[in-house]
Order: C-alpha cells, then structure tokens, then sequence
C-alpha cells in the first residue's frame, strides 16, 4: 500500500533562495564572463511622462486607436509612438545573462535532487515494486524539493517571465500541494518517484539552455532531441501508466475510498494536463528544428527589434552593396 507510515527524521527546509544567490553570484555570472554571454544592447526609450503612465495603467502594446490620441496628447508622429513603446517593452524584457543564470541554477538543482534522489531510491524495494512495504525514507529530499519549488512560485514575478506564465503558476501550486498532501498522508513513496522521473527530463532541458545562450548551439540541439524523447517517456508513459496506476489502482485492494484518494489523484490528473499541454509545445519546437530553423524558446516573450535600428542597418547595407543591393535591403 502507497501510504504505509515510516520514521520522521527532524529536520529544517534549505534555505533554496540564498543558495539561489549564492550561486548566481559566484558560479553562474563568472561562468557568463567566461563564455562572453552579453547582454544585447538595448535604445532606451526617451522620457515621457504620459506614455509612461499610459504603459503601467493602460497596456503595454497600444492599439492604433489610442496610438493616435497618444500623439495628439504628445505632440509625437505615430511612427515615434510606436518605436517607444517597442523600445519600453523590451527594457522590461529580462537580459540573456539573468536568462542564464535562472537556466543554470534550475539545471544545477535538478542535477544534484536527481542524483540526490536515486541515492536515496535505489536500494529501496518499493523503487522496483510499488506493493513493497516503504522502509524509513530519506526526509531531506522532500525538503529540498519543497523548499525549491516555493522558491519557484515566489520568484516567478522576477524570473524570466514566459507565454506559459499562467500554467507554471499551476504547475507550482499543484506540485507544492501534492508534496504537501503526500507528506503529511505519508504518500512518502510515489512522492519521490514522482519528483525523480520529474527531474530526470528537467536537467536537460535546463542544460541545453545553458549551452544555447554560451552558442553551442550543436550540442544544445543534440541535448534537446535526447530530451524530448525523455520528457515524452517520462512523463506521458512512465507518469500516467506506472505512477498513477499505483495510486488509483492498489489502494482500492485494501481500502475503501476516501477523500485523500481522489484529491491525491486528482492533482497527479492536474499535472498530467500540463504535461499534454506542454508536450504540444515541445513537438511544435521539434517540428521547426526538423523541418526549418528553431530559434530559442516558444514559451519565451522574445525580444523585438527596434524599428530605427532596422532602418538604419539597412540604409549601410543599401550603401556597401550600391543600388542593386538597395532595393533588396528596403524589401522591394
């Protein structure tokens, strides 16, 4: 039976956060250094007190109807309307180097709980058959997943913020809620599985990020493919028909249902929703690397280039290569 009590071991929560600092600060910035992983230099949008009160309480990408009344309030051409709120949106846009470090760190965790994890597992009977009674469980590999994902959840406003935003928030809830339940039910055992097969896939991930902001985009390419096959197996496999079959199947040969048993089910359901949902993105980057050219993260808000930076590379260009070449540059 899943929920079979074991031993407490005292114990405090990591400090997750400070070690977060910690790392950025003397592992993951001087690596950057080494790399030579810059920050793209940015135009920086002029001063101007209504655009700015209109870009915090309005929104941050105007229509073209409150474009116009905007540059009749500033006296400012369309064009350089349109250009500042370009330029503002990016100036909220995180740096490649906060982008790598948020990578680095996540990649390190994984890395460390993954390998922390199947030391903990892999003498245990009950990690190759699920009826086996639990022996006394390892409680600091609860307490650092536990402690990294509130880390997650409370730094999900400063970290890079990406088109998936609403379902990490879920994503972190859901985990917190089921290691929580789990903890105080004693889902001691299918908890840890379920963090281990979670992080397996996530070091990749996180690694092939790390070497694509460094430009090592081949080993990055490479690093995703094994990733995706892993995260497909893992998680729409392994997750749905091992894990949740333990939890919805073997209880009910010894105990009536109850109400932790369909709340614990439930949230696994939830997680594999996000799974499918995040599945679909990860086929439709495989399918631009496959059959045209992936550049960077679907769920990242990219960068847009400033439109009089555009122009004005194009007018040197039209320049170098004379009046043929003009034309081409100018889309003509």
């Amino acid at each position: 039976m899943i929920c079979v009590s074991s031993r407490q071991v005292p114990g405090k929560p990591k400090h997750v956060a400070d070690s977060r600092y910690l790392f950025e600060r003397y592992l993951a910035i001087p690596l950057a250094n080494v790399w030579g992983i810059k920050d793209r230099v940015r135009l920086t949008a002029e001063p101007n007190l209504i655009l700015e009160n209109y870009f915090f309480t309005q929104a941050r990408a105007p229509s073209q109807a409150d474009v116009r009344s905007l540059c009749k309030k500033t006296s400012w051409p369309e064009r350089r309307v349109q250009v500042w709120f370009r330029r503002r949106r990016n100036q909220e846009r995180p740096g490649l180097r906060k982008r790598f470090c948020e990578a680095s760190w996540r990649c390190v965790f994984y890395f460390f709980a993954f390998i922390g994890g199947i030391l903990a597992l892999y003498d245990k009977p009950w990690f190759y058959n699920l009826k086996e009674s639990m022996l006394p469980s390892q409680y600091w590999y609860y307490h650092l997943e536990m402690g990294f994902y509130l880390s997650l959840l409370l730094s999900l406003t400063f970290d890079v913020k990406r088109k998936d935003f609403k379902e990490q928030v879920v994503h972190h809830i859901a985990t917190l809620t089921l290691l929580s339940f789990s903890w105080i039910s004693n889902y001691i055992r299918i908890g840890t599985l379920v963090m281990a097969i979670h992080d397996s896939a996530d070091i990749l991930l996180e690694g092939a990020k790390v070497l694509n902001y460094a430009n090592w985009h081949g080993t990055a390419n490479g690093i995703f493919i094994v990733f995706t096959v892993l995260f497909m197996v893992t998680r729409l496999v392994i997750f749905p028909f091992w894990l949740i079959h333990c939890t919805w199947v073997y209880p009910l040969e010894r105990f009536a249902p109850f109400f932790g048993y369909y709340f614990f089910n439930a949230m696994l359901l939830l997680l594999l929703v996000l799974h499918l949902y995040w599945a679909v993105l990860i086929s439709r980057m495989v399918y631009k690397f496959i059959f045209s050219k992936l550049e960077g993260d679907d769920r990242s808000d990219e960068e847009e280039e400033d439109s009089d930076s555009s122009k004005e590379r194009n007018h040197k260009l039209s320049h170098t290569n004379g009046a043929g070449a003009r034309g081409r540059a100018n889309g003509h």
